[in-house]
């Protein structure tokens, strides 16, 4: 924690200035969440705090969350410079530490350990796995773990430990090109895994090797990174307040702005033994992992009726969204893997 900043035990949604969680408490008053002082029961771990990792974590930060564990064993480079959250006052520090020592300043109300080294080797695997299972805020199971690596091992390693544990985890991943991006919502069994199909594979008709080449310097945006994390947190925050509609399979490309939104059912030939075996689990249970919808009363602070000379009105926006709902539930939210291959080639076809 840092020195002269005091911990704040409960949040408040007391509107003064030296408040830094009033504006978020408001979320609960508005009637968004039911609970927002919840996020303190959370933990995630963030695999790579690179371009995406650092502005999640960041995000969180500001949000609240209990507790992260950063990952990642690169060093800043001024090569990083072009994206957000590093400063040129931290090259040559690793990721995790830089990362820690700002963090902290931010909120030093948020838990934070840092593990710098790489997860695809043996023994920091094992290390891995027994953080997820013991890395939670009282020793207990990590709520989470949220993938921001740049390479389709390291994301497959992770697929392979909470196929394992059976741990709910979020994807994501930008183009070599910086001109798209997705995050994933994965639920062991219930949804496709990273093995299942892999969003960028599928994108690159089926060859990995093209998702990070080696010797080749991959472009790198501020903005597009910054979309991705802002989806990526903000999902994280809608299941875990349990708000919205968590997109469990979320496509953006820049040059169009184009989106997918839809949910992958996992593969009966998934080559991840583990998969199938959750896959299984699931058929037998029927027991859902899914967030369920809560109805959240909104507190009204004024009914009067407006009266303006440029007739704006006030909108019901629960009735807007139920008419969208409405709408979305004539077609299936679940896809197929070849009807997902023929979105990404129509896609890939609109930008020659």
């Amino acid at each position: 924690m840092s020195e002269n900043v005091k911990e704040i035990k409960k949040m408040s949604d007391e509107a003064i200035s030296t408040n830094p969680y009033s504006r978020l408490m408001a979320l609960q008053k508005m009637g968004v969440v039911e609970n927002y002082e919840h996020i303190r029961n959370y933990s995630a771990i963030i695999v790579g705090v690179g371009g995406v990792g650092s502005v999640t974590a960041e995000m969180l930060v500001r949000c609240g969350i209990g507790k992260l564990i950063l990952y990642d064993y690169d060093k800043i480079e001024s090569a990083n410079m072009n994206r957000l959250f590093y400063t040129p006052e931290q090259i040559g520090m690793s990721k995790v530490e830089a990362a820690k020592q700002t963090l902290e300043k931010i909120n030093s109300d948020v838990k934070i350990e840092i593990r710098s080294c790489n997860i695809t080797t043996n023994e920091n695997y094992d290390k891995f796995l027994n953080d997820i299972e013991h890395g939670g805020i009282n020793g207990d199971r990590i709520s989470i773990i949220l993938s921001c690596v740049d390479n389709y091992g390291a994301r497959m390693t992770i697929n392979k430990a909470c196929n394992k544990l059976n741990q709910i985890w979020m994807e994501s991943g930008v183009s070599e090109n910086a001109m798209s991006g997705h995050i994933q919502f994965i639920i062991p069994g219930e949804t496709a895994c990273f093995s299942c199909a892999p969003p960028l594979v599928i994108a690159e008709e089926g060859n990995e090797k093209k998702i990070k080449r080696e010797g080749v310097c991959t472009a790198s945006l501020p903005t597009t990174m910054g979309i991705i994390a802002g989806f990526l947190a903000q999902n994280f925050l809608k299941w875990a307040l349990n708000f919205g509609e968590v997109s469990y399979l979320l496509n953006y490309n820049a040059l169009l702005n184009f989106f997918t939104n839809e949910e992958l059912i996992p593969s009966f030939h998934c080559t991840d033994e583990n998969c199938l075996k959750w896959q299984e689990e699931f058929k037998k249970s029927g027991k859902s992992r899914k967030p369920q919808k809560k109805v959240v009363k909104e507190e009204k602070v004024n009914d009067k009726k407006i009266e303006n000379d440029w007739g704006i009105k006030i909108v019901d926006e629960s009735e807007q969204s139920a008419k969208v709902v409405e709408v979305k539930d004539v077609k299936s939210n679940n896809m197929s893997l070849d009807d997902l291959k023929n979105q990404f080639k129509m896609l890939s076809t609109k930008n020659k």
